[in-house]
């Protein structure tokens, strides 16, 4: 297909390549999960075997969200100089900084690259105009390469300057995907297109509002979708259950009725949880009790499905083709609340075991699963939330459609 990174020539060439090294750092400005560095070391290992020179770009944070007293921007919490060390060593060769984004500095040191060579530039984010998709900042970064790669997939939603609006520089023959950014659109695709039968969606996370156009989406997709989360209190609430202080969106009581019903006429099952761990407030040593999910005492909040709703939803995955999970079932920050979201990711991996094909979509899902052991017992962890969320609505991302006009 177009977009495909072997397509391209790039032997003596200055790639210009967007990344996503938006990773946590400690206090002390170490990264403290490399994930996102090794998810594009083979694009970057693949251009530097191939004889390219890589300038790679990067955002870091949201530094105009987070500005000093001043008004200025925080340069040393938010620059992409903390990244060099790891970067450096995960690569396995020296990682040269800039500490800017464009201007002459920057092509300076971009024209001296030797192939082999890696120049890292600052946070792209420094710019008002990398939001904005402004286009006279995406046309001086465009000057630096003779080729541009996007292996961005966390920031392909968004219309920014350097994973978007920069592409337009680029013909067909010099502009591709890197192989992460390829394999996460393989992967939704086979939830997207033909997924094999019976095909279960997972659904969580705190509100409906944020998974209507999923759900709505699904519904001619999935033959089952499971909901758990904050979210599944808006459905039993709409439904006449008693959810005490649970979570709920009011104004979405009658959409939640509505995609019931849906769901019934085009013979899909939608499951919500028969029980609940309900806790007396929001806390990780909160009192807390099972009970069931319509009748959640006065007072008290729902924060995990319970252990019924644990055994349902496992039978349910029993024999699935396809699964998709996005969102988790509880507060999974908090561990007495985190058994709902650890039984099924055991259930996801079991199933997976079996023969399905497993999509954990992304964001507080794929924390889910790394954090139960299983990341390598389900077929693919997208490294995207937001933007695996809006290609699964059906929406086409704009750092997508970029590289493929």
């Amino acid at each position: 297909m177009q977009g495909g990174i072997k397509s391209i020539e790039v032997r003596n060439k200055k790639v210009l390549i967007r990344v996503d090294f938006n990773v946590p750092l400690s206090k002390e400005f170490k990264v403290t999960d490399d994930t996102r560095i090794r998810g594009a070391l083979p694009t970057l290992q693949y251009l530097l075997d191939q004889g390219a020179s890589l300038i790679v770009m990067s955002h870091l944070g949201r530094p105009l969200q987070k500005l000093l007293p001043d008004g200025s921007v925080d340069r040393n919490k938010f620059s992409l100089q903390h990244i060099v060390e790891p970067f450096s060593k995960l690569i396995g060769r020296p990682v040269d900084f800039v500490e800017d984004t464009i201007g002459p500095e920057v092509e300076n040191k971009a024209k001296a690259l030797q192939p082999g060579q890696i120049l890292l530039l600052e946070n792209t984010r420094f710019y008002p105009g990398e939001e904005k998709g402004d286009a006279e900042l995406a046309s001086k970064m465009a000057l630096l390469g003779d080729v541009y790669i996007n292996d961005a997939f966390g920031a392909a939603h968004r219309a920014h300057a350097s994973t978007t609006v920069v592409a337009g520089s680029f013909d067909a023959s010099h502009k591709a995907f890197g192989f992460l950014m390829q394999k996460e659109l393989d992967n939704a695709a086979k939830v997207q297109t033909n997924p094999a039968r019976p095909f279960i969606a997972i659904l969580g996370g705190a509100k409906v509002s944020d998974k209507i156009l999923l759900i709505e989406t699904l519904l001619d997709k999935a033959d089952t979708i499971m909901i758990g989360g904050g979210m599944a209190y808006t459905f039993i609430k709409a439904q006449g259950g008693n959810i005490g202080n649970s979570l709920v969106e009011e104004d979405k009581l009658s959409l939640a009725n509505e995609l019931l019903a849906k769901a019934k006429s085009l013979g899909k099952t939608i499951v919500l949880p028969k029980d609940t761990i309900a806790a007396t407030q929001f806390a990780a040593d909160a009192e807390h009790k099972n009970v069931p999910s319509t009748d959640i005492p006065s007072g008290w909040m729902g924060l995990d499905i319970g252990t019924e709703a644990r055994k349902d939803y496992a039978a349910h995955l029993q024999g699935a083709g396809t699964i998709l999970w996005n969102g988790p079932m509880g507060v999974f920050e908090m561990e007495a609340f985190a058994q709902g979201t650890k039984a099924l990711a055991q259930a996801v991996a079991k199933a997976t075991g079996e023969g399905a094909f497993s999509l954990i979509g992304g964001g507080d899902s794929a924390a889910a699963i790394e954090q139960s052991g299983l990341a390598d017992q389900v077929s693919f962890i997208s490294t995207g939330g937001g933007a695996m969320l809006e290609l699964l609505e059906g929406k086409t991302l704009p750092g997508v459609a970029a590289i493929l006009s």
